[in-house]
């Protein structure tokens, strides 16, 4: 076994309100200005200086080695090591994404980057100094969190003066939509937020919201603003969008 991954990439989704567009292909590597959607991720973690990245795969999850392999190199931003969870191969489906995380922990460092492979994020900077600052914070998450879109005006968590992540902010607070981009402890996946043993191997589905909100009011996680562009690519409108000549800043 190789070093454990810095980053997980959650590439396991059925994309259903992508259909048909995900009948053939998954949501991945549906292509965004001329590159799998995936790839701008990976392009990204790459420029901050991540090597390992594990990224999990359901539908049709086979699609996605064959594409990337066990190498990916990014132009001028050196290789990326990819291993893989197959929870589609694995238990017929895929995990959640709390499940798929705890499926591949044995295989994730003790502070790891976790990120959807279905956002459109270019600029993000998953950066070294930001995972060394989230270690020495005593924290077991940090959130980036994202002005709301139109399609979650509510949003989902706020900010606290402190920096610390809120569950229900205070009345007349703004709240602010997860942008899935996150820092996790390995610890965060532990008794009495998860009680699903490292490794999932009988294939326990698992959401990641009941955690983060258990461990929210124990103040255990931190959370920050991100402004830069951002898309969940939910829908064929918002995919096309996002490959309209004009409007590359996209919409949200």
């Amino acid at each position: 076994m190789g070093a454990r991954a810095q980053a997980m990439v959650l590439a396991a989704g059925r994309g259903e309100r992508m259909r048909p567009l995900t009948d053939s292909t998954p949501k991945p590597l549906l292509r965004v200005q001329g590159k799998p959607l995936m790839q701008w991720t990976l392009e990204a973690l790459a420029r901050g200086g991540c090597r390992d990245v594990l990224v999990n795969t359901a539908w049709l999850g086979e699609q996605i080695p064959a594409h990337f392999g066990e190498r990916f190199t990014p132009d001028s931003q050196g290789d990326l090591a990819l291993s893989y969870s197959h929870e589609g191969v694995d238990f017929g489906d895929a995990l959640e994404t709390a499940g798929g995380i705890v499926r591949a922990l044995p295989q994730l460092a003790d502070v790891f980057w976790v990120a959807a492979g279905d956002v459109f994020a270019p600029a993000f900077e998953f950066t070294q100094q930001a995972m060394t600052r989230f270690a020495a914070s005593g924290r077991l998450a940090h959130l980036w969190l994202v002005p709301n879109p139109a399609h979650n005006p509510r949003g989902d968590f706020g900010i606290a003066p402190d920096g610390s992540a809120l569950s229900q902010p205070a009345d007349g607070k703004p709240s602010y939509t997860f942008s899935t981009i996150a820092l996790y402890r390995a610890e965060f996946f532990a008794p009495p937020r998860c009680d699903i043993a490292a490794g999932n191997a009988t294939g326990v589905k698992a959401a990641l919201a009941p955690m983060l909100r258990l461990a929210m009011a124990q103040g255990l996680v931190s959370a920050e603003l991100y402004e830069g562009a951002w898309t969940d690519v939910g829908t064929p409108q918002r995919l096309a969008a996002l490959n309209e000549p004009e409007g590359r800043a996209a919409p949200q």
